[in-house]
C-alpha cells in the first residue's frame, strides 16, 4: 500500500482568487480581505471545504476574492442561504459576509433567527455606518445627526448597536475588531472559527468615500490606546497608553466607569476582570462608547451551546432508527398497481 503524502499547508496567497479586487482605493475592505486570507491559512483551511456566502453591498463582493466556493446572494438573505448550505453538508466551513445595511435592515430578521438557532457559521458584519454601494445614505447604524442623501438635515433615528442586537438575539459568541487591526482581527476570527455554533463578529470598517473617519474617535493612532480596551477572558480590563486606566463597576449605580488607577481611591483590586461567559457584563461592554468610556474590542461573550445543524442531524438519526428498514422498490410497488400497454 502506497503512503499518500499529506497536502502542503496553504499560505494566505493561496486563498487569493484570480478576480480583480474592485473596491475604492483606501477602502477598509482591503484590510479585512487580507486578514481573512491570513486567518484561513492559519486555521489550516482548504479551498474545497470552505464556503463564503454574502448578501448585497460593498462587503458582499468578498467571496469573489477568496479562492473557495461561494455565493453572492440577495439582499439580506445570506444567513438563510448559509443555513441551507450548512444543513446540506455540516462538514463544510461556512462564513457569512454582511454589512450594517444588508444585515441589520432588510436582513435583520434572517440575522436574528440564524443567531438564535445557533447554526455553526462565522458571521462577519462589516460596519461602516453607511450604505456605501448606493452612494452614502444613512444606514441602521448611522448616528443621530448623520447628514446623507437620505437624511440631508441629519438622521433623527437612534442607531442600532450590532453587538447589542446579536446578544439580544441569543448569540453564543459575540466579538468586535477593527479593519486595520492586522494583529487583533485575525486573532478574533480564529476564535470565532474555533467556536461551535453561530459566531458573530462586528468589524468597524472605514468607508473612505462616503463616511471617512467615522470611527476616528477611537481608532485614530494618537488616541486609540486611550479610547479602546482590548478584552481578554480572565484578564483585568486595563487600557491607556500608560496602562493606568481601568474599568470598574460603580457599586451605587451598578454601571461601568473608567478610572485612573491610584487616583481618587481607585486601586487595582477595584478593576473589573473580563468574564466572557457573563452575559450581563458583555451587554455593558457592548454599550460603552467615547468620550466617557473606551470601545470594547475582542471577544465580548462566549458561552457555547449545541449547534443547530448537529441537533437537526441527531433528530433525523433518532427518527430513522425508530423506523423499520424498508425496501424502496417494494414501496413503489405496494398497493394498487397496473401495467400500461401500448
Amino acid at each position: 500500500m502506497n503512503d499518500v503524502a499529506p497536502a502542503p499547508a496553504l499560505s494566505p496567497k493561496d486563498f487569493a482568487s484570480d478576480q480583480e479586487v474592485r473596491w475604492c482605493p483606501g477602502c477598509g475592505d482591503y484590510a479585512v480581505l487580507k486578514a481573512m486570507q491570513k486567518t484561513l491559512a492559519e486555521i489550516g483551511a482548504t479551498t474545497e471545504k470552505t464556503v463564503f456566502v454574502s448578501g448585497i453591498g460593498c462587503a458582499a463582493r468578498l467571496p469573489y476574492y477568496i479562492a473557495s466556493y461561494g455565493f453572492h446572494s440577495i439582499h439580506g438573505r445570506a444567513p438563510a442561504i448559509a443555513t441551507g448550505v450548512k444543513l446540506a453538508n455540516p462538514e463544510l466551513d461556512v462564513w457569512v459576509i454582511t454589512g450594517d445595511g444588508d444585515g441589520l435592515s432588510i436582513g435583520g430578521n434572517h440575522l436574528l433567527h440564524v443567531l438564535r438557532r445557533n447554526v455553526d457559521l462565522q458571521i462577519l458584519l462589516f460596519n461602516n455606518e453607511t450604505y456605501g454601494l448606493t452612494k452614502g445614505q444613512a444606514s441602521p447604524t448611522s448616528r443621530v445627526g448623520t447628514r446623507s442623501p437620505s437624511t440631508p438635515r441629519g438622521s433623527i433615528a437612534g442607531p442600532v448597536s450590532a453587538v447589542a442586537f446579536a446578544l439580544g438575539a441569543g448569540a453564543r459568541f459575540v466579538a468586535r475588531s477593527v479593519d486595520t487591526a492586522q494583529a487583533h482581527l485575525p486573532a478574533v476570527l480564529i476564535r470565532a472559527h474555533q467556536h461551535s455554533g453561530a459566531s458573530f463578529v462586528e468589524i468597524f470598517q472605514n468607508c473612505i468615500v462616503y463616511n471617512d473617519d467615522v470611527f476616528a474617535d477611537f481608532t485614530a493612532r494618537d488616541i486609540a490606546a486611550d479610547a479602546q480596551v482590548l478584552v481578554e477572558h480572565g484578564q483585568p480590563l486595563i487600557f491607556g497608553k500608560e496602562k493606568n486606566r481601568a474599568l470598574r463597576l460603580d457599586a451605587g449605580t451598578l454601571r461601568i466607569e473608567a478610572v485612573t488607577i491610584g487616583a481618587n481611591g481607585a486601586s487595582k483590586s477595584d478593576v473589573l476582570v473580563h468574564d466572557e461567559t457573563n452575559l450581563a457584563l458583555a451587554t455593558m461592554l457592548a454599550a460603552m462608547k467615547p468620550p466617557d468610556l473606551p470601545v470594547a474590542l475582542g471577544v465580548l461573550y462566549c458561552d457555547p451551546a449545541p449547534s443547530y445543524e448537529r441537533s437537526v442531524m441527531a433528530q433525523i438519526d433518532e427518527a430513522t432508527s425508530r423506523m423499520p428498514s424498508r425496501d424502496l422498490n417494494g414501496l413503489l410497488r405496494q398497493g394498487h398497481t397496473w401495467t400500461v400497454k401500448a
